[in-house]
């Protein structure tokens, strides 16, 4: 009897050192000045890689990036990379994100479609610079998880919708701007038509392992391409995308 009472006073011992690890992980988590970490990505990691929009620098200013990763990712949030969010999906390197919303050119007044709403952080720098979003995920934990930081943050311009994005939003065509956060194999006329003239597509294109990003102008008669630089996503499933 007496050897038992030992073994479950050493069980509860351990069972209170693993918690006040824990409890102390957190704490010194909250000691983080996440405000001076989001200012040291945007001049470390963005203004020195060559991102000039003013409006999109001061978005990555103030959104709090760390409020989208999962919370053992947290203290890597502002890492110069992109962080797993589960579902073998990513958010994408916060340079990534810039330079995906730089190419937009948004001036304040578009109506932006999103494929791929992952993390939500992508969809709260577009809420920031553009009048509405319309954002797709098609995997449905994600974009609960999504919804829910979003509406934390106080976000009224975003509509969320479930399923196969490669489709685009038909029902609330045209869009003045489309972005794509995963790798496509080509450039859809899907998208192409539900753009509005001289609208932008911004999209990762190439094999399922590594894309070229490229900003796509619709023209009356005709689409611009321009070619911007490499980049690794996740592949874009779908029908008219990769298959699963």
């Amino acid at each position: 009897m007496g050897i038992l009472i030992r073994q479950c006073i050493q069980s509860i011992s351990f069972g209170f050192s693993v918690l006040n690890k824990i409890t102390s992980l957190f704490k010194e988590r909250e000691k983080v000045n996440w405000e001076e970490e989001r200012l040291k990505m945007v001049d470390n990691q963005i203004v020195k890689r060559g991102i000039k929009d003013e409006r999109v620098l001061d978005a990555m200013r103030k959104i709090p990036r760390h409020l989208f990763v999962p919370i053992d990712q947290r203290n890597n949030a502002y890492e110069d990379c992109p962080l797993s969010i589960g579902e073998g999906q990513t958010i994408s390197q916060p340079y990534m994100v810039a330079c995906m919303t730089e190419a937009l050119r948004l001036q304040g007044n578009e109506k932006v479609l999103e494929l791929g709403t992952g993390s939500g952080y992508q969809t709260a720098i577009l809420a920031e610079l553009a009048e509405s979003v319309y954002t797709i995920e098609r995997i449905i934990v994600l974009s609960e998880r999504a919804r829910r930081a979003l509406k934390d943050l106080n976000y009224q311009n975003i509509h969320f919708k479930v399923g196969d994005g490669t489709y685009g939003w038909p029902e609330e065509k045209p869009f003045d701007r489309i972005i794509v956060t995963a790798g496509a194999p080509d450039i859809s006329q899907v998208l192409i038509d539900q753009l509005k003239e001289n609208g932008i597509l911004v999209v990762p294109v190439g094999s399922r392992y590594s894309q070229t990003l490229y900003r796509v102008i619709k023209r009356k008669d005709k689409v611009e391409k321009e070619n911007i630089t490499l980049c690794v996503f996740v592949p874009l499933i779908g029908d008219h995308g990769w298959k699963e």
